[in-house]
């Protein structure tokens, strides 16, 4: 059986480290691991409960409720702005805890891993999100975690996937989340 994880990356920008850090998962899974990067996180509306009515949910937002649902395991990439979450990665989140207590986040092993140009490299968006997820009832992996700082330099000239410590440790991850499916939290 393989082991289906969905990343969602908290970036829109399309060389982003963290879409890069994204990629370097999908590339490094692990074997009876396969990890796909949902695109279409902007096109996500802003959260509204009057336009989330059965048979009316937006397209991207009924999009990402299915892939979520179909994965098992969820990967999350965030980087920090501001000191927290991106709005973007927040917006998902709020989508997927809907219908309150049966969202597609509901009982789901999740990680959250990130990079950032500040000194600890996004540990409080990173925390900011576990919490988030948390609270809308997914089954988060708070020991695995990676937080790369100084990504704009670390990452200058190198692609993640060819940073061999950033690898190691993004496969530990891998490995760690995927053997969380089917364990009850």
């Amino acid at each position: 059986m393989t082991v289906r994880i969905l990343a969602l990356v908290g970036s829109l920008r399309a060389a982003s480290h963290n879409r890069q850090l994204a990629e370097a998962a999908v590339r490094l899974a692990p074997e009876g691991v396969e990890v796909a990067l949902h695109e279409g996180l902007a096109s996500v509306p802003f959260y509204n409960e009057d336009i989330d009515v059965e048979g009316e949910v937006p397209q991207a937002a009924a999009e990402l409720r299915r892939a979520v649902g179909d994965a098992d395991a969820l990967l999350l990439f965030s980087p920090e702005y501001n000191g927290t979450i991106p709005a973007v990665l927040k917006n998902a989140i709020d989508w997927l805890s809907r219908p309150f207590g049966a969202g597609a986040l509901a009982g789901k092993p999740v990680a959250v891993v990130g990079t950032a140009f500040g000194q600890y490299g996004g540990v409080w968006a990173q925390d900011e999100a576990r919490k988030a997820v948390r609270i809308a009832g997914a089954a988060v992996a708070d020991d695995l975690t990676l937080s790369i700082p100084a990504s704009v330099t670390r990452f200058a000239e190198t692609h993640p996937v060819d940073d061999a410590e950033v690898t190691a440790r993004l496969v530990e991850v891998l490995a760690g989340l995927s053997g969380r499916v089917g364990v009850a939290a």
